[in-house]
């Protein structure tokens, strides 16, 4: 039903037209104006048709809502297995630039947006010794700082 699009617009105009012949038949019985001249025959052939284009619009919703809920489950799943591929290939580039244990968990706080005072408090370290490792990241990165090097690391696995 989705793969023929002609299919849902020629449903939408079935629909349209028998709602517009619907509406004009409320205002015109409201307001006291004359109703749509037409036999018998043609007026039997409207509502026929815009009954069979309201069923077909409310299993086309449910086939659309099946659709949507398959592709967002789809989409998180990929979303969770990029998330993993993503933590293998950044710590696949911190192996390549040989940062020691210390050093590659410095660079993972970095990367999470946390400052040196930040990550000291949370390794349980001085606040110089976590500078000096980030420098010697830094240093083996070939960057001058901690925004170049989230840089670098984002540019390489987005690019």
């Amino acid at each position: 039903m989705l793969k023929h699009p002609a299919f849902v617009w020629i449903l939408v105009v079935i629909q349209s037209i028998g709602g517009f012949y619907f509406l004009w038949g409320i205002i015109a019985s409201v307001f006291g104006l004359p109703d749509l001249p037409i036999r018998w025959e043609w007026r039997e052939f409207i509502e026929l048709a815009a009954v069979v284009g309201l069923i077909f619009g409310a299993v086309l919703g449910v086939s659309l809502a099946l659709t949507a809920r398959r592709e967002i489950a789809r989409a998180t799943s990929s979303r969770r297995l990029l998330a993993g591929q993503f933590t293998e290939e950044v710590q696949r580039r911190f192996k390549e630039m040989g940062l020691s244990p210390a050093e590659t968990e410095v660079a993972w706080f970095l990367l999470k947006g946390m400052s040196l005072s930040e990550i000291a408090e949370l390794r349980g370290t001085r606040e110089g010794t976590v500078r000096a490792q980030s420098t010697a990241l830094y240093r083996k990165a070939g960057v001058s700082g901690k925004a170049q090097f989230v840089s670098l690391i984002l540019e390489d696995l987005l690019l």
